[in-house]
């Protein structure tokens, strides 16, 4: 299934206001890795009240130790502090990476604004070295956008 055959899932599970929100981000993680073969782990992290830090949100994948990210560590740390998209085609090349997983070899991360604020970001981890397209990262960014609607 192509990215683009995916938005009208993702536009729908948005749309469900019977479902709570950790219910529909879950759902879309659960979309993108069922429907995408090189998404791996899918997850949403999202800052901590006013702490300069990341706390794991809805995420399906592997478990991982890493609920708590500081702001400017590992690939997560380093979006929230700059505002933008990350493509890390090969994790091994990357001097601040967190490891999650000994079989992940690339990472997208894309962040999610609200009125202006980066508010939190979509985690992506694949276990194919350099998977990632122009296309992944312009489908995450609607994604987000679409993510950002319910949590304005």
């Amino acid at each position: 299934m192509s990215l683009d055959q995916l938005k009208p899932q993702i536009i729908t599970i948005i749309s469900d206001t019977n479902s709570s929100v950790d219910e529909r981000l879950l759902s879309i993680c659960e979309v993108l890795e069922s429907n995408i073969p090189y998404y791996n782990w899918v997850g949403f992290y999202f800052r901590n009240g006013e702490k300069e830090e990341l706390k794991l949100g809805p995420y399906v994948g592997a478990p991982t130790d890493h609920t708590i990210i500081p702001f400017g560590k590992g690939i997560c740390g380093q979006v929230a502090v700059s505002n933008q998209n990350f493509v890390v085609p090969d994790v091994s090349a990357q001097d601040n990476y967190i490891a999650c997983s000994i079989t992940v070899k690339a990472e997208i991360v894309v962040p999610i604004f609200v009125n202006g604020d980066n508010i939190g970001q979509i985690d992506i981890d694949s276990n194919t070295i350099d998977p990632f397209t122009e296309a992944d990262e312009r489908f995450l960014e609607f994604v987000c956008a679409q993510v950002a609607s319910i949590l304005s």
